[in-house]
């Protein structure tokens, strides 16, 4: 008999290159007898050069004598956006649940708590399981009383005894506060809690097999005939993503420009983006005004867009590029001249989606002869881009890229969703207007790329008119350009905006859309499928009119619908 645990969720404060052996399973696994242990990687990316990050490790264990225990500790969050079928079914064929986080890293929870949660609830609906959460760490301001300003600021910082209280009130949770990850909060506290949920599973399964046994011992007659199984469904496998190669394009091909950087004797330099830059710095926010220094509490963040970058809009600057329609692009002087000679690989680096910090001190040495030069340029690319109110350091740079690996853009760019900071052009759709960026519907989408920069009327428009589509599935079509993630309601949803992504010609998401409803479906009982209004027919039709191929018979293979 076996047990199956899904630990979900990074209880760490900061984030090591290998904080494995510091965590809460492998702290609890290390007072058994560890059977085995295998790392499971996902390559997110469909470029070759791209690094597989691991996707969660298992672990195999013994407990309770010959009891086979087997635990997936998934600490990465974004297996929920990059690989929905796999998250959902580690979920569903799990005995055990355990999320883990630091009470210390509210942002990281409160991001968890609205992106997540909801997934792991909606899925939980159809089965029992119980589910542990573990709040880990001691919360740094718990020994300052005091109510200043300053530390009221502080306390925010961390997550409260009520917060996690609230959040396993949801969902129907345990709750636990793990100090320290010794052996009594571990090994006692927290494995006693676990070990009673995993003998109360024990118990159900020897129940429901002790049934099973007594219902086969009542039949005593001739045994029915076996009938023959059916063949196993083939195995699902989604389109990779090409999100981050799509914004690093967008640098090379120099469509919908909107920022030139110049030298301080007016020689340009390179072109690029304001959507971009300002989705992945304060500095570049507080520079196009999207930000204003009260907004900025980080001095240093205020201190270098000033010491490294002017905006100048006097006309003695020559128009090498078109930007949006009446709205020429913003002139930027770099007042650094070694940080303005390497400007073109440290916006290659940023482009590029993972920050790759080994290539660009590569590139600028490359540049520059002298070690204490490429030092200098390294160190004013760590303060643009680092997180404000935090220390600036290379560590904390890589410990941002080991947390969100290939993710930097699909969650910074969420903050410019449906907002009109930036936004040059304004889609009318069903009588009400939603904002968007060119420079993200380009990278994102061949239609709008050609919409835009070809010979139609929508390339020197601001406001564009959208017809036969509803808003909802036209803003989950542009939430998924910018986020490179869509979690459909239902099916008919699923085949609505099926239909928009083939309008435009987006095939990763038709082809995402084809395998929810495909899940869907399989997943649905015959009873349910024929109480719903759903028309089986009408559904192949559609897919064979929009080209959904897995949808439809196709190679003689059998049709899904």
């Amino acid at each position: 008999m076996s047990i199956h645990i899904v630990a979900l969720g990074n209880e760490g404060d900061g984030f090591p290159e290998d904080n494995r052996q510091s965590g809460l399973i492998w702290t609890y696994l290390g007072r058994s007898a560890l059977v085995s242990e295998t790392e499971s990687s996902l390559l997110l990316n469909s470029d070759a050069s791209s690094i597989a990050y691991p996707v969660f490790t298992e672990y195999q264990a013994c407990v309770f004598g010959n009891v086979r225990l087997v635990v997936h500790d998934c600490p990465v969050w974004g297996i929920f956006d990059s690989d929905w079928y796999t998250s959902r079914n580690l979920i569903v064929g799990a005995d055990i649940i355990v999320i883990k986080y630091s009470v210390n890293d509210k942002s990281s929870f409160q991001e968890v708590k609205d992106s997540y949660i909801p997934v792991i609830k909606r899925t939980l609906n159809h089965c029992s399981v119980p589910v542990i959460i573990s709040a880990v760490g001691i919360r740094q301001n718990e020994e300052l009383p005091c109510t200043c300003p300053l530390c009221t600021s502080d306390r925010g910082n961390c997550v409260t005894s009520s917060e996690g209280i609230q959040l396993a009130k949801e969902l129907g949770a345990t709750y636990l506060e793990l100090h320290s990850l010794n052996d009594f909060y571990v090994g006692k506290y927290f494995g006693g809690v676990l070990e009673y949920f995993m003998i109360q599973t024990l118990n159900q399964k020897s129940s429901e097999k002790m049934k099973k046994r007594k219902k086969s011992s009542k039949c005593h007659g001739v045994r029915p005939p076996q009938l023959e199984q059916p063949e196993k469904m083939p195995v699902l496998k989604g389109e990779a993503s090409h999100y981050n190669s799509d914004l690093h394009n967008l640098l090379f091909c120099c469509q919908c420009v909107d920022v030139v950087f110049y030298t301080e004797d007016l020689k340009e330099v390179v072109e690029a983006h304001k959507i971009v830059l300002c989705s992945v710095s304060s500095v570049f926010m507080l520079l196009f005004n999207v930000k204003s220094p009260a907004d900025i509490q980080d001095s240093t963040v205020i201190r270098t867009a000033q010491d490294l970058f002017a905006v100048n809009s006097e006309t003695t600057f020559p128009v090498t590029s078109q930007g949006p329609p009446c709205n020429p692009p913003v002139r930027v002087i770099v007042k650094d001249s070694l940080f303005c000679s390497c400007l073109s690989d440290i916006l290659h680096f940023i482009y590029s989606g993972a920050f790759q910090w080994e290539e660009l001190e590569e590139d600028v040495k490359k540049k520059l002869k002298d070690p204490s030069d490429v030092l200098g340029v390294i160190e004013k690319v760590k303060c643009i881009l680092k997180t404000p109110g935090k220390m600036n350091c290379l560590k904390n740079c890589r410990s941002y890229q080991a947390k969100r690996p290939l993710w930097l853009y699909n969650t910074s760019l969420r903050f410019f969703f449906n907002t009109p900071m930036l936004a040059d052009v304004i889609f009318k759709i069903q009588g009400s207007t939603v904002p968007a960026h060119r420079a993200v519907l380009v990278a994102r989408c061949k239609v709008m790329a050609a919409m835009f920069n070809g010979n139609y009327l929508e390339a020197n428009s601001v406001l564009v008119p959208v017809y036969g589509i509803s808003k909802e599935t036209f803003l989950s079509f542009l939430e998924y350009l910018y986020t490179d993630s869509c979690c459909p309601a239902s099916i008919l949803q699923a085949m609505s905006l099926l239909i928009c992504a083939e309008m435009y010609q987006v095939s990763r998401l038709q082809h995402i859309c084809e395998l929810y409803i495909i899940t869907q479906l399989q997943s649905m009982p015959s009873r349910e499928l024929a109480s719903t209004s759903l028309s089986v027919v009408g559904l192949l039709k559609k897919a064979k009119q929009k080209n959904a191929v897995l949808l439809r018979c196709t190679d003689g293979h059998p049709t899904y619908i």
